[in-house]
């Protein structure tokens, strides 16, 4: 999970399953101080229960559509008659199902308590729903009121630009960060030297961690960057530092040895900003 440009959670699921069922896990379980309230994925990253959780705890789910048209003919649902929606644009493909919700409310209620409580995840939860018969009325409630969050979603994200164009600099920046990383774990020539699922978790935390060492080094010498330029006034060149991506790795040397030692010495900012000017900045 990327927010702005800081990988702040992780986590390793098996190839065989499907990661919409841990974006609510991802989100809940941030123990960081980057708080954030709307999570956007791509198509992958959608099931039939993610809008609503989601909504419950105060995030706002914001996907992105591949086939947003197909989805505004087929994906949208009313709480009238369909008779009702014949002079709009856009039509709902049925009314909701509101006595279903009603009666499995407090059904409803347990699942999210149980949520809440962490005495389960989100991934136990999807593995019961799914492993219940489809005609299961607590599985279809909340079915219904997904169906309700999502067709609201949907009618912004085709009303409001500000929104497809937010979710899909999220998403970049996601990739971004994947990108990185790749090219840290390419260092060992892409190979993962753990046999345990602990050493796998090791091993993925260690990569997250060296790439956040790489994201706050760049972002450090934007920032001094900024100051400078602003400070002398040239507000052109400080607004486009301001659009240069932290994420990036022309100017890192992930190959070779190192040397740690423990001396308490400075970085001499300035002299690395005056030997970095010269270097190619990824505008995002």
């Amino acid at each position: 999970m990327v927010a702005n440009h800081i990988p702040i959670n992780a986590k390793i699921i098996g190839a065989n399953e499907h990661e919409s069922h841990y974006v609510f896990d991802l989100l809940y379980n941030n123990t960081s101080n980057i708080e954030s309230d709307i999570h956007s994925t791509d198509t992958h990253g959608v099931n039939n229960v993610n809008f609503w959780i989601l909504y419950a705890f105060c995030y706002q789910f914001a996907p992105r559509y591949k086939d947003l048209r197909g989805r505004s003919e087929n994906g949208l649902y009313g709480f009238n008659n369909l008779s009702h929606y014949q002079d709009y644009l856009l039509k709902p493909i049925r009314k909701i199902k509101e006595p279903l919700i009603i009666t499995e409310w407090p059904n409803v209620q347990k699942i999210m308590v149980s949520l809440a409580l962490k005495a389960t995840t989100q991934s136990i939860i999807i593995g019961k729903l799914s492993s219940y018969e489809r005609k299961n009325r607590t599985k279809k409630a909340m079915w219904e009121l997904d169906n309700i969050i999502r067709s609201l979603y949907v009618l912004d994200f085709i009303d409001n630009i500000t929104i497809r164009r937010n979710v899909q600099r999220a998403l970049n920046r996601g990739e971004a960060y994947q990108q990185l990383k790749r090219m840290v774990s390419h260092a060992n020539f892409g190979r993962l030297k753990a046999r345990t699922e602990l050493e796998q978790q090791i091993w993925n935390e260690c990569s997250r961690l060296i790439t956040n060492c790489i994201i706050f080094y760049n972002a450090t010498l934007l920032s001094e960057l900024l100051a400078i330029k602003e400070k002398n006034k040239e507000y052109e060149e400080a607004d486009l530092i301001k659009r240069v991506s932290p994420v990036g790795w022309q100017h890192i040397n992930l190959r070779g040895r190192y040397q740690f030692r423990n001396k308490n010495h400075g970085i001499n900012v300035a002299e690395i900003i005056d030997s970095w000017m010269g270097s190619t900045l990824r505008i995002v």
